[in-house]
């Protein structure tokens, strides 16, 4: 028998959300947004239920290389670009677009163009698409506005193809700046006149600012079921189904009396006799070891697996097992099958217990998870 733990990628869920976005940005075309592994839940296992995207949009050009071999033959575009110019050849015989968003990536590209011959450089402009990368005012990646003027007409006159893009800082909160309408002042003065196609719209402005959404939108998060904000509620109205469903098993129960201590630096004290259950999972699983005591999970009934309940963690989270109080639930036994995050108990939810968000949580999944394409 394996260790019980596994993170079940749920296909059907993936194309719910898939679908969810093309219909509330029908006008724009899509790039599923795959960079950390596709938020942890693995390129390979998402692919099926992402496939009917428009275009795929990562990090790292080893993914984008992976996404050929599974067999994907649209777009692919490189978020951040390429990290040395060398990695040109590659995205030239891959057919992947790149982002520019700094000088010294336009100089490589600019040497690896001028190396070339006048037909081999027509070749190219049919093969690769540039996306230039406006700083608005996140500050984070991004020319500013004269550089990005520069860069696209020495762009042109490679007769590359060049797209517009940016990317906000604010887009799921009010009142913080810059907010989603000052960036886009920024953006359109920049680009007003430009050809090319557009893009700015991650998953908070795919949801809340419809204005922003023009030829391509980018959703991330939104795609695997969590909210931009890290908060659940945001989203339930939207349909959005989580992707990933993180289970394992109750190993072992422990009946305790009054002032027993559970775990390391008992941390816990009983206050009454209780029965508890050891769950096959830890923070070397990805299960946040600074998580709060009375933190949801879903255990389902032993006699009636269908059905289930909440019970709470106590205790310390260790490398390999979290304790959870099952006093008041007879059927829960060994063997018992638990939900940590997923279709009961949203991964927003866990992530505020640990305060912080539901990215950081699905991204930290561990390898030593199985990950198991439903």
């Amino acid at each position: 028998m394996e260790r019980p733990i596994q993170a079940s990628i749920l296909t059907e869920n993936l194309k719910n959300n898939l679908n969810f976005v093309r219909s509330l940005a029908n006008d724009s075309k899509i790039w599923s947004v795959i960079k950390a592994n596709a938020y942890g839940h693995g390129i390979r296992e998402v692919y099926a239920g992402l496939k009917e995207t428009d275009g795929f949009a990562l990090l790292d050009i080893k993914d984008a290389c992976l996404l050929r071999e599974i067999g994907w033959a649209g777009p692919v575009l490189l978020l951040e670009g390429i990290f040395a110019k060398d990695e040109l050849n590659e995205c030239y015989e891959k057919n992947i677009d790149i982002v520019i968003h700094h000088s010294q990536q336009m100089s490589w590209l600019s040497q690896w163009l001028n190396a070339m011959t006048f037909d081999q450089q027509t070749v190219v402009s049919q093969k690769i698409c540039i996306w230039l990368k406006l700083n608005s005012g996140m500050n984070r990646l991004g020319l500013n506005s004269q550089e990005y003027l520069l860069c696209f007409k020495k762009l042109r006159d490679y007769r590359l193809k060049v797209n517009h893009l940016t990317h906000f800082a604010n887009a799921d909160e009010i009142g913080l700046e810059p907010s989603v309408e000052s960036q886009m002042n920024v953006f359109a003065k920049v680009i007003e006149d430009l050809s090319g196609d557009v893009s700015t719209a991650n998953s908070a402005a795919v949801l809340w600012h419809h204005n922003t959404h023009f030829d391509w939108v980018r959703p991330g998060i939104m795609l695997y079921g969590a909210s931009p904000t890290g908060i659940s509620e945001d989203i339930q109205i939207f349909g959005l189904k989580p992707a990933m469903n993180l289970s394992s098993k109750i190993i072992s129960v422990q009946d305790l009396n009054e002032g027993d201590r559970v775990g390391y630096g008992g941390q816990y004290t009983a206050t009454s006799k209780i029965r508890v259950g050891i769950v096959a999972c830890g923070y070397a699983d990805g299960y946040p070891r600074v998580v709060s005591n009375g933190t949801q999970v879903w255990v389902s009934n032993s006699n009636s697996p269908s059905l289930g309940f909440y019970v709470k963690t106590i205790g310390r989270v260790s490398m390999d097992m979290i304790t959870v109080d099952i006093t008041n639930h007879k059927t829960i036994g060994v063997g018992s099958d638990v939900e940590l995050w997923g279709e009961h108990v949203p991964v927003d939810t866990v992530a505020k217990c640990a305060n912080t968000v539901g990215y950081e949580l699905l991204c930290a999944i561990a390898p030593r998870v199985k990950r198991v394409v439903v």
